[in-house]
């Protein structure tokens, strides 16, 4: 994994520039806004079902947990977009309910300015032929994981591109990639695309022989391969 160059724009190319960034964002947006109206429609049911069960009224949980009982009722209908958590987490707590959260990675994070920098260095190092996509959902019902990238190139292949700039976790990358193309049958490849900073070759170099089984197609041989409008046939690294 030597590194290459870093590319100079090339006439008449474009990346996934501001427009591509602000309809992602919407989409993130809209996602989870309509995940967190869920929850609390349904947190709301779960309080209302506690509370009758333990005969209590709406006044005297909404007074135990600090909270008027207008707002408690509110809470019950499902008429509030939002709640806060200190007030959910009260009022279960005064019906006898734990309120547990957790955060699980989706898959479509919103992308910085650095991940679309990358990703337009590694589109320009390649073939203007090529069809690039941007964040490109597995092809699962419900599934929310996408790829950075597919190329679909002139050999009829279906390449995909992670983009990372900062390594941090090795083998959790590698399980996440391989979840994906295991769940994505259309793609042929994948290339994981690191940034060429010093931390991320250092860790590259320490994780390289186990990397090299999953990804064995070299940095030379993946960038002719695209330069040339093809596939690279297997899973590879580039760092630029």
């Amino acid at each position: 994994m030597n590194p290459t160059r870093v590319p100079g724009d090339k006439p008449g190319m474009s990346g996934p520039g501001e427009d591509s960034c602000m309809a992602s964002t919407e989409r993130v947006v809209d996602v989870a806004s309509r995940r967190a109206r869920t929850m609390v429609r349904s947190l709301g049911e779960e309080l209302h079902n506690a509370r009758l069960d333990r005969g209590l009224s709406q006044l005297c949980v909404g007074k135990a947990a600090g909270v008027s009982q207008a707002r408690v009722s509110r809470i019950e209908r499902g008429d509030l977009e939002a709640v806060s958590l200190r007030d959910m987490t009260r009022l279960l707590g005064v019906v006898g309910l734990e309120l547990s959260a957790r955060a699980y990675a989706s898959g479509r994070p919103l992308r910085d300015e650095a991940h679309r920098v990358l990703l337009e260095k590694l589109r320009a190092e390649s073939a203007s032929t090529l069809r690039w996509r941007f964040e490109t959902p597995i092809p699962l019902l419900g599934d929310q994981r996408a790829w950075d990238a597919t190329i679909s190139t002139a050999d009829r292949g279906r390449v995909a591109v992670e983009a990372e700039t900062r390594l941090r976790d090795i083998q959790a990358l590698q399980r996440r990639v391989a979840l994906k193309h295991r769940d994505d049958p259309s793609v042929q490849c994948v290339v994981l695309l690191v940034a060429g900073t010093r931390s991320n070759r250092e860790l590259l170099r320490d994780h390289l022989d186990a990397l090299r089984e999953q990804f064995p197609t070299t940095q030379p041989q993946v960038l002719r391969a695209l330069s040339e409008g093809r596939s690279p046939g297997e899973n590879g690294i580039v760092l630029l």
